[in-house]
């Protein structure tokens, strides 16, 4: 049995907390995939394969360009003692043109009946490193819109904040749409993300609209970070030198 690609037009959040602020608003293409199943996907769009967008495995679940998609995930489940998972998907924005740059996706961990109770975080820098973070109820109950879940810090993402504090993570997939909210803290400061949009099948007609609101995909996205970074510069936000990144790819919360 086949599935389908979903497509997130959606829009990105970013607001800095503390004594230097900056805040912005970015839209921003997702797709959401089953990562086990065999798909039925628009001309334009391939997994592991060539394509106007591409999701590709070795670009998920393992180190930038080493990934080994769901495969990981199932590994990584079982070394933390999760059961149950009967779909895994995968929410990320994909190549464009070949090129791709995620600075967070996330792995949706579902019972079979559909209830979702493992969110893996994964986060990559702009430095090459990556890290990720297992999010779940102790007694692996589902992970309801309203619930909030927890996770230390423990990896560099920017040179602008520190890498103390914590996360904390809230979810809402729905069957029409999207939502996740992501509040970093750390002592007076911190920075408050969040990724919302509707979901829709994807199509040549979506991808094709995309490509020309959104040209370059993930080099669009590597140039809003860098200027980001020069505005966060500009404002007189403190520069940290990046540290050895975890000796672990995966932390739970």
């Amino acid at each position: 049995m086949t599935a389908t690609v979903d497509h997130i037009a959606g829009q990105t959040f970013h607001g800095r907390k503390g004594a230097v602020q900056n805040a912005f608003r970015y839209s921003v293409d997702y797709v959401l995939l089953d990562a086990e199943a065999e798909l039925r996907t628009p001309r334009l769009f391939k997994r592991n394969g060539g394509a106007l967008t591409s999701v590709h495995d070795r670009d998920h679940g393992g180190a930038p360009g080493q990934g080994r998609g769901a495969v990981w995930v199932r590994e990584v489940l079982e070394q933390h003692q999760i059961a149950g998972v009967g779909r895994i998907e995968l929410l990320a924005q994909p190549r464009m043109l070949g090129h791709v740059f995620n600075p967070v996706s996330f792995w949706l961990c579902r019972r079979a009946d559909g209830a979702l109770i493992a969110v893996i975080a994964e986060v990559s820098n702009t430095f090459g490193d990556r890290h990720s973070y297992l999010c779940h109820h102790t007694d692996l109950s589902p992970i309801a819109a309203s619930d909030t879940l927890h996770a230390t810090k423990i990896f560099h993402v920017s040179p602008f904040q520190p890498v103390e504090g914590g996360y904390a993570f809230r979810f809402d997939i729905s069957a029409d749409r999207i939502g996740i909210w992501i509040d970093y803290s750390q002592g007076n400061g911190g920075l408050i993300a969040t990724l919302t949009g509707k979901r829709a099948p994807l199509s040549n007609g979506s991808i094709l609209r995309s490509a020309l609101r959104r040209p370059f995909g993930a080099r669009r996205v590597l140039a809003l970070i860098h200027w980001q970074a020069l505005v966060l510069w500009w404002k007189g936000a403190g520069y940290r030198p990046r540290p050895v990144p975890p000796a672990k790819d995966v932390s739970r919360g």
